[in-house]
């Protein structure tokens, strides 16, 4: 086991603790090693104090951790300042993962849709937000993709030519609150039997978090034999879940 010192928020350093080293996996993308031993991936948004302060809407940046809270990746968002002021949740991004060297492994990208977000219009491209999971590469691990319903989140887990596997219901309210602590469920269905293979969590930060900072915290959980392109895959969700349900609050307040 190694420790560190990985960027946090603006103008302050944090001591990291590493999860140890993985070698090389056979058929596995370069710098998922990782991910092939974990059942459970915790992701928490740093606290960013010029956002707490100034209310300026800043790049994200995150923790990305396993079970015992060593961290094995971390994640940072590259988007224009245009983007993050006028277009709030809305925004194109890239999010650039890297590993403990330092080293990019994954990107989760969106682009932006003028029309997006309208979950009654999901069915149509120009509606329908969208993350890319790809390699350092460029190369399409998987997709997560707004889907149409009536009034909660619907997404789809769909792998790199775009077949579905999974679907995700959220729902109809996330919020979080003094009186309602309880971590808000996004339920992971296999399109195969319907069954519940994988779960996202949003959780309770603590009131002093929740209120006074927008740096929010999630947990996957998945079977630990899952392929490593669906729980990178399974990443993206968070983000895209992040984003459509927790930045929009943040950039309305």
């Amino acid at each position: 086991m190694s420790v560190t010192r990985q960027p946090g928020p603006t103008n302050q350093k944090q001591e990291v603790t590493w999860m140890p080293a993985v070698g090389h996996i056979q058929d596995c993308p370069p710098g998922l090693e990782y991910l092939s031993h974990l059942d459970q991936i915790l992701i928490e948004q740093q606290v960013n104090l010029i956002e707490v302060l100034l209310s300026w809407e800043c790049n994200n940046k995150y923790r990305v951790m396993n079970s015992m809270n060593q961290q094995c990746y971390y994640a940072a968002e590259k988007s224009g300042t245009f983007m993050r002021q006028c277009c709030g949740s809305g925004r194109a991004f890239t999010i650039h993962i890297v590993d403990n060297i330092g080293q990019e492994v994954l990107r989760m990208r969106r682009d932006f849709k003028c029309c997006g977000g309208c979950c009654w219009c999901a069915d149509a491209d120009c509606a329908a937000h969208e993350v890319i999971v790809e390699t350092a590469k460029g190369e399409p691990l998987g997709y997560v993709r707004q889907l149409p319903s009536k009034w909660k989140g619907h997404y789809g887990i769909l792998d790199s030519r775009r077949n579905q596997l999974m679907e995700i219901w959220g729902p109809c309210c996330g919020c979080q609150g003094l009186c309602c602590t309880a971590d808000v469920e996004f339920p992971v269905q296999s399109m195969k039997d319907g069954a519940v293979v994988s779960k996202i969590s949003k959780q309770w930060g603590g009131a002093v978090r929740e209120i006074f900072t927008d740096a929010e915290k999630f947990s996957v959980t998945f079977p630990q034999d899952l392929d490593v392109k669906v729980k990178a895959t399974l990443m993206g969700a968070v983000f895209l879940i992040h984003f459509m349900y927790y930045e929009e609050e943040e950039s309305s307040n």
